[in-house]
């Protein structure tokens, strides 16, 4: 079986790949692509492919044949929203055209379609379901949704077995890229475990949802291997998350590193709260039936992120 990863340098690349080859033993071919080289696996199934996924040759190359391709290479939030062409070009037209080569290649491919919980639109519902509207207005979210649209389409025409998934804040890459807006709620992690003061633009009671990297890495190889029939028309819907307030993640934190000496304040910023801080009950009844998983609580959310790191 051939399994392909795009975005396999990023952080929940990285980890999918370390499992999909640790864990998944009817893998006989296991191809990491990403733009930026990154470091190979010693396993004679891996091949590590530095490259544009949108490149004609490459897509010939290396995705013809393939049983599996989890697409997560994108150009994300605050990235799209400041460089519009580049999203575009990243986000939509070469993701598009990547369905296309499968459809005309294979379509019995299984794409599994790295969503984000931006398509919802601000403010949510008290409750967010599977069945919550959806209306995004930052050009990340609506790119997602279009493509989580053109997933489904091919999938009713049985033109490509895709399926998308809508990922929460994924915890907790070290040196999150400062220009993200979210970073803040990844370097908390890492200020505290080093003892570093910190400044949150939240309230201790703002509330968001959060995975860490293994768990969003264990939904999405398990969204590779679940059956076509037990997936039935239902193509895009979150994925389970924790529910958990900043103080509530400070704690868990500090319970992990008894010993840090950081200060952790609160200056609330209105924006920031608004985007990251007001996130209601989540309720993903589709995803728990398909057997989807969320980290249960803080401790262990912390106890996961770190062991990745």
């Amino acid at each position: 079986m051939k399994v392909v990863v795009v975005g396999a340098g990023g952080f929940v690349g990285q980890c999918l790949s370390r499992l999909l080859a640790a864990q998944d033993q009817s893998i006989s071919q296991l191809v990491l692509i990403d733009k930026t080289p990154f470091e190979p696996m010693p396993d004679a199934r891996i091949r590590t492919v530095s490259g544009d996924f949108s490149d004609p040759g490459l897509m010939q190359g290396e995705m013809k044949g393939a049983s599996t391709v989890y697409l997560l290479a994108s150009i994300l939030g605050g990235a799209a929203e400041a460089n519009y062409p580049l999203a575009r070009q990243v986000n939509i037209d070469a993701t598009l055209s990547l369905l296309e080569f499968l459809r005309d290649r294979n379509p019995q491919t299984r794409l599994v379609f790295a969503s984000t919980i931006a398509v919802f639109s601000k403010p949510m519902p008290q409750t967010v379901t599977d069945a919550t509207p959806t209306g995004p207005t930052m050009v990340y979210g609506a790119q997602k949704l279009m493509m989580e649209v053109a997933i489904s389409n091919f999938a009713a025409k049985g033109w490509l077995d895709g399926v998308s998934l809508r990922l929460s804040g994924v915890m907790a890459r070290d040196g999150a890229d400062s220009r993200l807006k979210s970073a803040f709620m990844s370097r908390v992690f890492h200020a505290i475990a080093r003892g570093e003061d910190i400044v949150l633009p939240v309230r201790p009671d703002s509330r968001t949802w959060l995975t860490s990297v293994e768990t969003a890495a264990r939904n999405f190889a398990h969204a590779g291997a679940i059956s076509s029939a037990s997936l039935g028309r239902d193509r895009a819907f979150t994925l389970p998350a924790l529910h958990v307030s900043f103080e509530e993640l400070v704690a868990a934190l500090f319970q992990r590193f008894p010993e840090s000496r950081s200060k952790v304040t609160y200056e609330p910023d209105s924006e920031l709260i608004a985007l990251f801080g007001s996130y209601p009950t989540l309720r993903t009844e589709l995803a728990d039936r398909l057997g989807f998983s969320r980290d249960s609580d803080a401790q262990v959310l912390v106890s996961r992120s770190f062991e990745q790191n």
